[in-house]
């Protein structure tokens, strides 16, 4: 009874349904008169952006263009091109009014380019879209006279001839660096050769920064010879103890050979050392931080019969005698010149040394000391207007830069830029290195590493704040006001020492903040321009709408008279 029971009242159901649906049993479609055509597609390239420069080791490299189009009635067909050349066609949409399209070009060479997405309605109407890029080197001399350099962030390549080097034994990096991200360490019966023949000339410089082990005592560092008489080529070697080693060089001059006996290292102040030498047709030089050390004089030019490689990290196959094998001291940013520089030069060099970030905004948000990729959140645009150069970052609500703070963060910083303040929203974020904040995902606020440059205030000032975590704790900084109503470029600038911070207002320190500790890195990982967010949003500090140029980065602790010189320039 009770199985009769369900059967009929699922017959029931069925009647019911039925009698609910019109007689051909299902609903009635109403066809939607789309209406007039009303224009042409709408096109929107996201990437590249207008003006960006892909800077990669590759001499050929691959793009992704990715691009919407969007009409009113229906698309038909999509093109698009690189160079005015036809590379994708599209006629077939699963929504014929919305495109999100995507297209890897893998073709690019160095020089300027263009990408065009041209995108035709069932009307026949067409809109064209075209961005420019280029392709640079990954990297371009930056000093005259400069025709080696090898960062060693990571690979032994020489930047400038995209040449690679030998590996001898089992080397790894040092874990550290002075500037990138790092730097070169040799290891027991282990270097790096690359090919050399003297190119440089008679007349040449090599430098590089350097922090130096004593262990071994005595090691090779740069060597470049034909045999083991030492009448052609150089050697440059340390020697020492526990507490210094000596940097000494040798040339050779084919039918003998010079001695400098150079300068001593700390080696307990375990500091970076920038070392440099150069060798005219009468004499060498040695220079340890910008300073002259000891002079060698030459009986003759030097002799490159035979050189045909430069050793790094050890005496290698020709000078391997009197001890000078492996170096497990660590090397960066090793240049070469074919001139012999004035200390004037190597001192410029010194100081051009000491950025590590330098974001222009000259209509592109690249970075002009290294190949550090730039990601970009929402929709920031340019200014149109700049404090230098020729255009300026302009912020925009929910936009912002995110990039790694790999090879940026040490215990002494300074970050400098020019800032046209906009006072709505009445606060934002402007520079934040900082760590995830897990435990308050929706509202992060975890400030004991890293630091968060901010502002807050109303429509008449705005008040630069900074906030720098010491791992235990925090330290704060008030900085000082800046006048809305002006409207005027502000040179803004910062340093992070040991023990304070200082905030400096057009070229004038405006607060200094004590700090218990240095500042602590850990897990700031991210750094985020123009906006608090992901990592500083708690309080509110989020997208910057204001202007901001020529932002810089520098592992050491400005001075004021340095901060006025950079404004100045």
């Amino acid at each position: 009874m009770k199985n009769f029971k369900i059967q009929l009242l699922g017959i029931l159901s069925i009647l019911f349904f039925i009698t609910g649906c019109d007689p051909d049993g299902i609903d009635p479609i109403t066809k939607v008169d789309p209406g007039a055509d009303a224009g042409a597609p709408e096109v929107t390239i996201s990437s590249p952006l207008d003006g960006n420069t892909i800077k990669v080791l590759d001499e050929v490299s691959s793009i992704n263009i990715k691009f919407k189009v969007v009409d009113d009635i229906e698309i038909a067909l999509i093109e698009v091109l690189v160079d005015g050349n036809m590379v994708a066609t599209m006629n077939d949409f699963k929504d014929y009014r919305i495109v999100n399209g995507e297209v890897v070009y893998d073709n690019v060479t160095n020089g300027d380019h263009t990408v065009t997405v041209k995108a035709t309605d069932l009307q026949g109407n067409v809109t064209s879209k075209t961005v420019n890029f280029s392709k640079e080197p990954p990297y371009t001399p930056k000093f005259a006279n400069e025709y080696l350099y090898m960062p060693f962030d990571g690979d032994y390549i020489d930047l400038i001839t995209l040449k690679s080097s030998e590996i001898t034994g089992n080397l790894d990096f040092a874990g550290e660096a002075f500037l990138g991200s790092n730097s070169f360490t040799g290891a027991q019966d282990s270097y790096i050769t690359f090919p050399f023949d003297g190119y440089v000339g008679t007349n040449f410089t090599a430098t590089f920064w350097y922090k130096v082990s004593s262990s071994p005592d005595r090691a090779g560092i740069l060597v470049a010879g034909a045999n083991e008489e030492r009448t052609q080529g150089f050697r440059l070697f340390r020697e020492g103890n526990g507490d210094e080693q000596r940097i000494k060089l040798n040339v050779g001059t084919g039918s003998g050979e010079t001695w400098n006996d150079g300068g001593v290292i700390d080696v307990n102040a375990g500091e970076w050392v920038h070392v440099a030498f150069t060798v005219d047709q009468t004499q060498t030089i040695i220079y340890i931080n910008g300073q002259q050390m000891n002079t060698g004089s030459l009986a003759g030019p030097i002799d490159w019969t035979g050189v045909e490689k430069l050793t790094i990290g050890s005496g290698g196959e020709t000078f391997s005698y009197w001890g000078h094998g492996y170096d497990s001291s660590s090397m960066d940013e090793l240049r070469i010149f074919d001139a012999a520089l004035s200390q004037e030069e190597i001192q410029n060099l010194i100081n051009a040394s000491s950025k590590t970030l330098e974001l222009s905004f000259d209509g592109n948000y690249q970075d002009n000391v290294s190949n550090r990729s730039i990601n970009v959140v929402g929709t920031p645009g340019f200014a149109g207007e700049a404090a230098e150069g020729s255009d300026a970052y302009s912020g925009a609500e929910g936009s912002y830069l995110t990039m790694s703070s790999e090879g940026l963060l040490s215990q002494k910083f300074s970050a400098t830029f020019w800032y046209k303040v906009n006072a709505s929203p009445d606060r934002a974020g402007i520079i934040v290195i900082g760590p995830e904040d897990t435990a308050n995902p929706d509202a992060q606020n975890l400030r004991t590493s890293g630091f968060r440059l901010f502002r807050e205030g109303n429509a008449a000032e705005q008040r630069i704040k900074l906030n720098v975590g010491t791992g235990d704790g925090e330290s704060w900084n008030d900085g000082g006001v800046i006048d809305v109503a002006a409207g005027e470029w502000v040179h803004v600038a910062f340093t992070i020492s040991e023990t304070e911070s200082t905030i400096y207002l057009n070229g004038e320190a405006v607060n200094t903040g004590g700090m218990a500790s240095p500042i602590d890195w850990t897990g700031a990982d991210m750094v985020s321009v123009m906006s608090g967010a992901p990592r500083f949003t708690g309080w509110g500090h989020l997208a910057d709408a204001s202007f901001m140029d020529e932002l810089t980065f520098y592992n050491k602790v400005l001075t004021e008279d340095e901060i006025e010189a950079i404004m100045a320039q």
